[in-house]
């Protein structure tokens, strides 16, 4: 199961590394790390989900390469064989890019988990938070690409003429539609043919914890017939949402890795 409760997590704050990826759209104006420094979860290092992103594209939050991604992770003092628990403060559910982003390079997938609820639902329960730092020994991590686990604009046009894979976008129904302008002005309106949509808020309760499976399923039901397919790809704005989609997906069928259209509309809806 790739979701650990507050109360699971409050009894083993010393055996996990605990990760706080609070990522925040930038109209919204809040920083992620200053927000942090205030408070976090006890023994939880932070992870700048832009700074920790390719930085030789424009598009954001594209994966780094495999050289990069083991300086990141072997500077936050993570091993190969750590059980690791992510969370954040954010309405877009940022955690859930880690999350992918350790299994699309190779840390164990049973491993790697999200808080429920997050930062939020752990404070709303006056659980401990602190704003001290955490000292950091270094590691050296060793990473291996799971490469099949992320698609490029090709293969996504290549899969409209041949199809071979289900796109399922985690925008609101209303971007997907073009129904509203995106956010970002260089991008048009509309989606990938042949593409559906569940919107990534569709798959949270109301404090955002994720439904439960019977839920889950009824909504993955609307774009699919058989959600034990493993064909599945999930894209949304910018690449952060698509993997809370892959997250829900993976509660209701435990053989699926998470595949991620890395460009997303970021950069299928340039004009």
């Amino acid at each position: 199961m790739s979701l650990v409760e507050t109360e699971w997590l409050d009894k083993n704050l010393d055996n996990v590394k605990i990760i706080d990826c609070s990522w925040h759209m930038p109209l919204t104006k809040r920083n992620g790390f200053e927000e942090y420094k205030i408070r976090h979860i006890p023994n939880s290092i932070f992870f700048d989900l832009d700074s920790n992103s390719n930085k030789k594209t424009n598009l954001p939050h594209m994966l780094v390469n495999k050289y990069d991604w083991e300086k990141i992770v072997s500077s936050m003092g993570i091993k190969n064989n750590d059980k690791i628990v992510i969370y954040d403060n954010s309405d877009v559910l940022s955690s859930c890019r880690c999350w992918y982003n350790f299994i699309y390079f190779g840390h164990d997938p049973k491993l790697v988990h999200i808080l429920n609820g997050g930062l939020s639902k752990w404070i709303k329960e006056k659980k401990t938070t602190t704003s001290d730092l955490p000292l950091i020994n270094k590691s050296r991590y060793k990473s291996l690409e799971k490469k099949e686990l992320v698609k490029d604009i090709e293969m996504i046009n290549q899969n409209i003429i041949k199809p071979n894979f289900k796109v399922i976008d985690a925008r609101s129904r209303e971007r997907f539609e073009g129904k509203v302008a995106e956010p970002r002005k260089e991008l048009k309106s509309g989606n990938i043919k042949n593409s559906f949509c569940i919107p990534f808020t569709s798959c949270l309760n109301e404090d955002k914890t994720f439904k439960n499976v019977s839920e889950l399923k009824k909504i993955f039901h609307s774009c699919l017939n058989n959600v034990t397919d493993k064909n599945i790809v999930f894209s949304c704005g910018s690449g952060v949402t698509a993997c809370v989609l892959a997250l829900a997906y993976s509660l209701i069928n435990d053989k699926y890795l998470p595949c991620i259209y890395d460009g997303s509309w970021a950069e299928y809806g340039l004009i």
